[in-house]
């Protein structure tokens, strides 16, 4: 019999058959094989099998340990770190998922260590996933359809997507752009660096239509990857595309404001300190437009923009 359908904060129901459907987690950890670790522009990019869990959606995350030289009485790291997954694809030995790390700090230097053959523990996928682009306009704006009928996840009048990511947030939209070509959806991407030192995970994206953004001004356009989104957002078909984010707070918190100006759909893949990754610490709890709290583990990653009263969150970023 089939799980009962659980709403999704802002309406989308787990199980329904939107092309991004939150993918629910085996219960328990899983212990893998690592099978590469590459260099990536001062990051480094591995990858694991997972012959037991199931493919993931774009935008969600996993809760990550090596399996050994972890929290033992003597050495730290002792809790598992959250990563978003930056792609997926299933192979006969399982499915393949790849992770873009920096090093900074024990268990991100553990983990940006590890070679091919050892393993790591993984708990997931977790979280909320990427939606449409119709299905983001569909929630951003006002129900005009009866209630049982769903919005079209890709209606002819939606421009497409366009991906913003920075520094080593530009992960989650490696997968997601491959999940929106797959179905057709023109995406346009733009990636920000602080310098030539932090460019990594540009190999995730397997295309040569990339704006590029850098602070130093090594590469592309010299400054901020908003000041290219800014241009984007005043073509005529803006109101109609969709943004999506991830990268550190204050850019986060600039395409936010940029988007609700705009009118924009758009949303936010966040970062919050996660010990559990399950919803039990309330260490990722990030502040409602409305009033309250939502707890990224399990009401975020993903979350539109206007639903947070600021992408500024204490003790996310690097």
């Amino acid at each position: 019999m089939d799980a009962p359908s659980r709403q999704r904060p802002g309406g989308a129901a787990e199980g329904s058959s939107t092309m991004n459907g939150r993918v629910e987690a085996p219960f328990g950890r899983r212990l893998c094989e690592v099978t590469r670790n590459v260099e990536s522009g001062g990051y480094r990019i591995f990858s694991v099998v997972d012959s037991a869990g199931p493919e993931p959606a774009a935008g969600q995350f996993y809760m990550l340990a090596a399996g050994t030289r972890w929290g033992s009485s003597e050495e730290r790291p002792y809790l598992a770190r959250a990563f978003s997954v930056a792609d997926a694809e299933r192979q006969r030995s399982g499915v393949r998922l790849d992770f873009l790390v920096q090093a900074v700090g024990p268990g991100t230097e553990r983990l940006a260590g590890l070679e091919a053959g050892e393993s790591i523990w993984i708990t997931g996928p977790l979280g909320q996933p990427f939606s449409p682009p119709g299905e983001l306009q569909h929630l951003r704006r006002p129900q005009t359809s009866p209630p049982n009928i769903r919005p079209q996840t890709s209606p002819p009048n939606i421009a497409g997507a366009i991906l913003v990511g920075g520094g080593i947030g530009v992960a989650p939209l490696a997968i997601w752009r491959r999940r929106l070509l797959d179905r057709g959806i023109p995406a346009r991407v733009l990636l920000g660096f602080r310098d030539r030192e932090h460019t990594g995970g540009l190999a995730l994206f397997d295309c040569s239509e990339i704006r590029l953004a850098s602070e130093d001004g090594h590469r592309g356009h010299h400054g901020y990857v908003t000041d290219l989104l800014t241009v984007l957002l005043e073509g005529d078909d803006a109101g109609s595309a969709a943004v999506y984010a991830c990268g550190p707070p204050a850019m986060l918190e600039a395409v936010r404001l940029l988007c609700a100006r705009r009118g924009v759909a758009c949303e936010l893949a966040m970062e919050a300190p996660m010990a559990c990754g399950f919803g039990a610490c309330f260490g990722c709890a990030v502040p409602l437009a409305d009033g309250g709290y939502m707890r990224l583990c399990v009401d975020g990653p993903v979350v539109r923009g206007e639903q947070i009263a600021t992408a500024l969150v204490r003790g996310s970023g690097h």
